[in-house]
């Protein structure tokens, strides 16, 4: 499966269901190589920017901002090909949705307030001195900003 094809139907499906195929194909290409808790703190950064409203109104709006997840990043040719890695993204992004779901006191949170990651041995981002929130596999999760769901 090419993430282009996937992007594609994640445009023609209805929601939530593309949301849901948009935090999968990110956890898988962010994280596949991740423990499961990894995998989810990285979902836990896309739902906290989807419920801030700062990169758009549905999730495949908020990992496909220019450059901020891997489905921008990386090739549109590029393959998911690890059959395993794909289901345990889809079971990670529909468990991180339904706690997300929930009140924010009833949460579980991996990283608190953390609104960005990186993997510092491949990437320098400029906001890599902001506050760490936590280090999980080979990823470092940032507070670069407060973010607060949007006004209602």
């Amino acid at each position: 499966m090419k993430l282009a094809w996937i992007l594609w139907l994640s445009q023609v499906l209805p929601q939530p269901a593309a949301d849901s195929l948009c935090l999968s194909t990110t956890v898988y290409l962010e994280a596949r190589d991740q423990t499961p808790r990894g995998q989810q703190a990285v979902a836990e950064v896309a739902l906290r920017r989807l419920e801030s409203g700062l990169w758009g109104d549905s999730m495949c709006q908020v990992v496909t901002a220019r450059k901020q997840f891997a489905p921008t990043i990386v090739a549109p040719g590029t393959r998911l090909k690890n059959t395993d890695a794909w289901v345990e993204a889809m079971n990670v992004a529909f468990a991180a949705e339904r706690n997300w779901s929930l009140p924010a006191d009833k949460r579980q949170e991996i990283v608190p307030g953390a609104s960005h990651f990186a993997a510092l041995s491949i990437a320098s981002p400029s906001w890599r001195n902001a506050y760490q929130v936590a280090t999980i596999g080979s990823h470092t999760f940032y507070k670069v900003q407060t973010l607060r769901p949007r006004a209602s």
